[in-house]
């Protein structure tokens, strides 16, 4: 079987910054080559890209990642219904979302101050529910407990199996784009898991880095010349890197993540293809925010390489084991790209996976320029959508029956 399997490579500066802190509050570090990196974990950047999806897709596309996942569903629920009051739209929330996943969903167990109304029911780890089951779960809950809000009615109704199973159905169809790429576990129900069609790894520094620490103080506007002294004082770590971050996309998980999509008039593969592009924008292009108030890290990459596939996905972080040094110049990032020139082909060469005609290139700048020759130079939007199109174009050869050799017409 051939397979469809996106690679995206990205060197990316960042000036002083701790975009992605430990326990410690210092930028997170890994041991790689023998020497001490810079390191962003797969999370941080992951989550970036999820936010990232807010300016790339419509709301009905995503989904909610939360344990407040009966507020979500009792929002919609009063939608459908004015008429039922908060209380009663989080037990019917409630009721049905028990049903669907098997989770506990109960008010957490916290002191309440005097004033304060009781806590709304949560569940007791993070639910990842897209937009179209919420809203298909909601219109269920609306009919089973006879329109007029009556818990008692929706667990009669949630007693016979196929209502049952009509509303685990609608929590296990229609996911969202978010869903489809980073997957999804529901730890009551693993039928409902969802497998991941995306890896993104840790992004690391392509050189050797030692975290520095900045002393700083604040002045109290309102003392007086006589009043020396700062109104507080505090130590922040950071350092600066050029990193190497990587993922990859399993294409065909992707294609069976999302099904037939929202829209059934749609092409088969349209929904896959608007996800494929959301991702690249989405992961290319956003930052982790971490701290950026105070070191405003906004930077985009240098160098990006694209690589469609038909076999498995390959990360070329062993150009970096040995750490890159200072240019002569100073700067890591021609030398890094240097090392991607080199050590790319010679790869791709030893092991029979050059792909020349499903590689594309963004770059920046002369630092960059060695990369010129590893494929077809384009910009973010034509990267975009060109690497869309001929993620269509691959899904539908694969789909394509092969004639045995000799067939005539």
């Amino acid at each position: 079987m051939t397979r469809t399997i996106l690679d995206v490579h990205v060197l990316q500066t960042v000036p002083p910054s701790n975009i992605n802190r430990d326990d410690t509050g210092s930028p997170k570090s890994a041991v790689y080559g023998g020497v001490r990196r810079s390191r962003v974990s797969s999370q941080a950047w992951k989550r970036a890209t999820r936010r990232k999806f807010e300016e790339l897709l419509d709301p009905s596309e995503l989904g909610v990642r939360t344990k407040k996942v009966a507020e979500a569903l009792a929002d919609r629920l009063a939608a459908l219904d004015p008429s039922l009051d908060r209380t009663a739209a989080l037990e019917l929330a409630s009721e049905a979302l028990r049903t669907a996943t098997g989770s506990k969903i109960e008010p957490p167990k916290r002191k309440v101050k005097d004033g304060e109304p009781d806590p709304a029911p949560e569940s007791s780890y993070l639910m990842f529910l897209s937009a179209a089951q919420l809203d298909g779960l909601a219109a269920l809950t609306i009919k089973g407990s006879d329109g007029n809000g009556d818990v008692k009615a929706l667990k009669e109704f949630f007693k016979a199996k196929e209502n049952k199973a009509a509303a685990r159905q609608l929590v296990d169809t229609r996911h969202s784009v978010d869903i489809a790429l980073f997957g999804r576990m529901v730890a009551d129900a693993t039928d409902l898991n969802v497998e991941a069609a995306t890896q993104v790894a840790h992004a690391i520094s392509v050189h050797a880095v030692d975290n520095e620490s900045d002393y700083y103080t604040a002045v109290d506007d309102r003392n007086t010349d006589a009043e020396s002294g700062a109104g507080m004082i505090g130590v922040v770590d950071f350092n600066s890197a050029t990193l190497y971050r990587y993922a990859a996309v399993d294409v065909n998980r992707l294609q069976a993540n999302l099904g037939a999509g929202l829209d059934d008039s749609e092409q088969a593969a349209a929904p896959t293809r608007r996800a494929v592009e959301a991702f690249l924008e989405g992961f290319i292009t956003s930052l982790p925010t971490g701290k950026v108030n105070t070191f405003g890290h906004h930077t985009l990459p240098t160098a990006v390489i694209v690589k469609l596939r038909t076999k498995r996905p390959i990360s070329f972080v062993a150009a970096f084991e040995r750490a890159v040094r200072q240019g002569d110049e100073g700067g890591f990032v021609r030398e890094a790209c240097a090392r991607l020139a080199r050590y790319v082909p010679d790869l791709e060469k030893a092991y029979g996976v050059a792909d020349a005609d499903r590689t594309w290139v963004v770059r920046v700048g002369e630092d960059a320029e060695p990369l010129a020759g590893l494929g077809r130079e384009v910009g973010i939007e034509e990267l975009v959508s060109t690497v869309g199109a001929a993620v269509v174009e691959q899904l539908g050869s694969a789909e394509r029956p092969v004639e045995p050799v000799g067939s005539g017409a």
